[in-house]
């Protein structure tokens, strides 16, 4: 089973894993010994990134112990929140980490940035605006921002645990990846991709946050940012398809990152590539669906039916 970006949208996240089959009433883990795979974007641009993350922590654990795997994949947004990028944090995100304690917290943070900012405009020999700083500070930082930034952090709640998650996972012959691959990229294997983006998150973080663009998580043709598979002409594509596959033992990549404007899953070249990220978020559309994988084929699943993508040749000489 496998489920698109989420983007803090958590009601709508709870509504596909029943729709799934794989949580039951309480939201605990009903699927037994399936694997849920979510493509990655969890957080950004909805408020409830975080009820998402821990009902993920969660099911996890349970669908361990049930025989089953979740399988929480990275997306380029839980990458920019790893390396500070908060371009898309929303007011919601922040306002889940504000305690009592937040404005304490804040004000602290704030003091040591003013002195920062006083010592550079003395070296540099300028003049501090200190009314107009503490005004983008404040602007920049609202209550609850000091925690989700050390809540991220790699010895953070967030932090820690999205940094033991791969990139990319290949399943009974189907590899999940977040935006898409390329030859060259895949040419790296799953092992390869994974372990360099960890390394990018820990041991050179710093580095990454100072020229993401040169990282294989920060690239464009990255595989938490490419948009080929999803938008490239298939007749171009086609070649290159069979490339990645060869490369990883592969029959399908199943992607997320572009969102469809049908709001429907699509299949691409066959079956090979399909395309699950159908706008869960209201912004987006509010659109419900996830991928059924089964030894007889694929299976879109949405509120109101049921779509057969692909069926293997054994389920359709059966006419199943």
């Amino acid at each position: 089973m496998a489920v698109g970006d989420v983007h803090g949208t958590y009601d709508g996240f709870v509504q596909v894993l029943q729709l799934a089959g794989v949580v039951d009433g309480g939201l605990r883990w009903s699927g037994g010994k399936a694997h849920l795979v979510q493509v990655g974007d969890v957080p950004d641009r909805g408020p409830d990134s975080r009820k998402v993350m821990d009902l993920l922590m969660r099911l996890e654990k349970e669908a361990a112990k049930a025989g089953g795997r979740v399988h929480a994949l990275l997306g380029n947004h839980e990458v920019m929140n790893m390396i500070r990028d908060l371009r898309y944090v929303s007011a919601g995100e922040y306002e889940a980490f504000r305690t009592r304690d937040s404005e304490v917290m804040r004000e602290e943070v704030y003091r040591r940035s003013l002195e920062e900012a006083r010592r550079r405009a003395k070296a540099e020999k300028t003049t501090l605006d200190e009314a107009a700083f503490r005004e983008r500070f404040l602007k920049q930082a609202p209550l609850g921002y000091v925690e989700h930034r050390r809540a991220f952090a790699p010895e953070g709640t967030y932090g820690r645990w999205l940094r033991r998650h791969d990139a990319v996972v290949k399943i009974n012959g189907v590899v999940f990846v977040h935006g898409g691959l390329t030859p060259e990229v895949a040419a790296l294997g799953c092992k390869g991709i994974n372990d360099t983006i960890r390394r990018e998150m820990t041991a050179d973080l710093d580095r990454t946050r100072d020229s993401p663009l040169q990282s294989l998580s920060g690239r464009e043709d990255g595989p938490l940012w490419y948009r080929g598979l999803a938008r490239e002409d298939e007749a171009t594509l086609a070649p290159k398809v069979d490339e990645v596959l060869r490369a990883l033992g592969a029959r399908a990549v199943v992607v997320g990152h572009t969102p469809r404007e049908t709001g429907r899953i699509e299949a691409r070249l066959g079956g090979r590539v399909v395309l699950i990220d159908v706008g869960m978020l209201p912004a987006f559309g509010g659109h419900l669906a996830a991928l059924e994988i089964t030894p007889e084929g694929m299976t879109a699943l949405y509120p109101d039916r049921r779509e057969i993508l692909e069926r293997t040749p054994a389920a359709a000489a059966l006419g199943r």
